[in-house]
């Protein structure tokens, strides 16, 4: 018995194992459907005869692997947003020398990397505190380079778009 398949579905072949349907053509025993397989970049038109849906196991597997890449993907996206008048700007730098090439990239990138710098500030921080090895007189002079450098980002502050995200220095005072 066949079913009918379409586009979207997870669907299991014998021989080429997981896919998902991307088209469909007839209906009931003469449904044939293009499939995307998981093993290899490899699209194939298959009797719809030969394939199986997904049982309910293997639908709440697969939707826990998308939570745990969606999860993964947000974690990586900086919680902190790019001033409006800087999206889709390119920082360039140029050397003194005309006979060397300028290196451009875009400002998205780099402030990612600075957003980066500072949730690994805050974790070494975090660190910092909770170790249970060092004095509380080492944990304030640990503390006292990290305000420190927090203090040497504070020029990257205009590119962020709420001023609760910019780096503070040793004063607490914002540049």
């Amino acid at each position: 018995m066949s079913i009918d398949l379409m586009k979207g579905d997870l669907v299991r072949h014998a021989r080429r194992g997981p896919g998902v349907v991307e088209e469909t053509a007839g209906y009931g025993d003469s449904q044939a459907a293009v499939v995307l397989f998981a093993r290899g970049p490899e699209r194939a038109t298959v009797p719809s005869a030969e394939l199986a849906l997904f049982t309910p196991e293997e639908l709440e597997a697969y939707d826990l692997v998308r939570l745990a890449i969606a999860q993964r993907e947000r974690e990586e996206t900086p919680a902190a947003g790019l001033g409006r008048r800087w999206q889709g700007g390119e920082l360039v730098l140029k050397p003194q020398d005309p006979g060397q090439a300028a290196k451009s990239l875009t400002i998205e990138s780099f402030f990612h990397k600075i957003v980066m710098v500072r949730d690994r500030l805050r974790v070494l921080e975090a660190q910092i505190n909770a170790h249970k090895g060092l004095t509380d007189a080492e944990k304030v002079e640990l503390q006292q380079y990290i305000t420190r450098a927090y203090g040497s980002l504070t020029s990257f502050n205009a590119l962020f778009q709420d001023r609760q995200d910019w780096f503070v220095g040793q004063k607490g005072e914002r540049e």
